[in-house]
């Protein structure tokens, strides 16, 4: 692929879903777009970018997005924060919160659904501490496929097999044939949104957790700012983000910083003690 044509998809990906797409990950545009163009009756890549560059056709950006997009979520995705949000950030929220009785939360890209279902999993555990609260889980993502797919709440028998407790399978799921099915309860617990991060994420209200972990590696610098002083404009004053383990907001942001609490938690700098601290 030439490089007029690679500036084409680079600049079109991180307009779209700020993927930040480098020369030596040309293999991953091959992969996964080579089926795009083939599924749209080009021979290629290159052709398929000829076609746009003469006329737009939205449909077909939206689905190169999407096709570019990683998709990779686990239930329970490395263990430490929702233990951190099940026996510290819960239980101060059910002594700062009890005047309004209401958490909300927000799992940005969540794909295909496992880490919100988590969160609804483990707040079915504390129901007896939490009847007569209002505990909304939103989930978004930018692929409307991969949303589909999360809000059927269908996982196969390799998905169910990482990370989610055996004794939760058999309390949250229905097998069905090879596949298995979430419950209505922990399903309906959860609201799918389709959601752009490169976009004002203020209509969605503010929050007092926020997860968008393993996001951040696939932008640059620019967007990862531009996404990190949004996140920041939507977390409560003592509220939470949660990033991946390997992500990080130092020198990126002034507005949040780590928590000692644990790995890849952030608050407001200079904010009161967070949720994820004692006070």
């Amino acid at each position: 692929m030439g490089s007029e044509y690679f500036d084409y998809i680079r600049d079109l990906l991180k307009d779209r879903s700020g993927l930040a797409v480098s020369l030596d990950k040309t293999y991953l545009i091959d992969t996964r777009l080579l089926p795009v163009a083939r599924k749209h009756g080009y021979d290629t890549i290159v052709d398929m970018v000829k076609a746009l560059k003469i006329r737009h056709n939205e449909a077909l950006v939206v689905e190169i997005a999407e096709a570019m997009n990683t998709h990779e979520s686990l239930f329970f995705r490395d263990v430490e924060p929702f233990e951190l949000f099940k026996n510290i950030i819960l239980p101060q929220v059910l002594q700062r919160r009890k005047d309004t009785r209401r958490m909300r939360i927000w799992c940005a890209a969540c794909s295909s659904g496992q880490e919100p279902y988590s969160l609804a999993m483990l707040l079915h555990e504390e129901a007896h501490r939490l009847s007569g609260w209002n505990m909304e889980i939103v989930a978004t993502d930018i692929s409307h496929s991969v949303l589909a797919r999360a809000k059927e709440g269908l996982f196969s028998q390799f998905e169910v097999q990482r990370g989610l407790p055996v004794q939760m399978l058999v309390k949250h799921f229905a097998q069905e044939g090879d596949y298995w099915r979430i419950s209505d309860k922990i399903r309906k617990a959860v609201t799918f949104k389709a959601f752009n991060l490169l976009t004002d994420p203020r209509g969605l209200g503010r929050f007092d957790v926020v997860f968008c972990r393993n996001v951040l590696i696939y932008f640059d610098l620019e967007t990862k700012r531009k996404v990190l002083d949004a996140l920041g404009g939507v977390i409560a004053p003592d509220g939470v983000l949660f990033l991946g383990s390997s992500e990080s907001t130092i020198g990126l942001t002034e507005q949040l910083w780590p928590v000692e609490a644990g790995l890849g938690v952030y608050k407001h700098t200079g904010s009161p003690p967070s949720l994820a601290e004692l006070p």
